[in-house]
């Protein structure tokens, strides 16, 4: 099998792993705000559900923790990558938001942020 291609294939899976970790991140992120608006909702006190909310707050660490490692293995396989002689890129358009790929195709990258 050509090394691009088996490349490309480890790419997907790479992408796909740091897109779950960040969706991971962002519900748990969400839970805590629900957590907390609904303590507050229901006039409870700062001590219900306290012990819950720091079980959270690891979750998200440990999350934190395992974002960087993945970020970590993708530099690791972008070096691999260049020593096994594939020298393209292939995250194509499938990981970029719709509105970077209309500007990226305007060649007009003045209007991101």
């Amino acid at each position: 099998m050509e090394k691009a291609f088996v490349a490309q294939r480890v790419a997907r899976k790479l992408f796909a792993t740091e897109r779950a970790l960040d969706a991971a991140m962002v519900e748990a992120a969400e839970l805590m705000a629900d957590m907390l608006k609904a303590r507050m909702d229901l006039n409870l006190s700062a001590v219900v559900g306290d012990s819950a909310s720091a079980k959270l707050v690891e979750a998200l660490a440990a999350l934190g923790e395992a974002r960087s490692a993945i970020v970590g293995a993708h530099n690791e396989l972008n070096d691999v990558r260049l020593r096994i002689g594939v020298r393209t890129r292939m995250a194509g358009w499938e990981d970029k938001p719709a509105e970077l790929q209309t500007l990226i195709a305007k060649d007009d990258l003045r209007q991101v942020g």
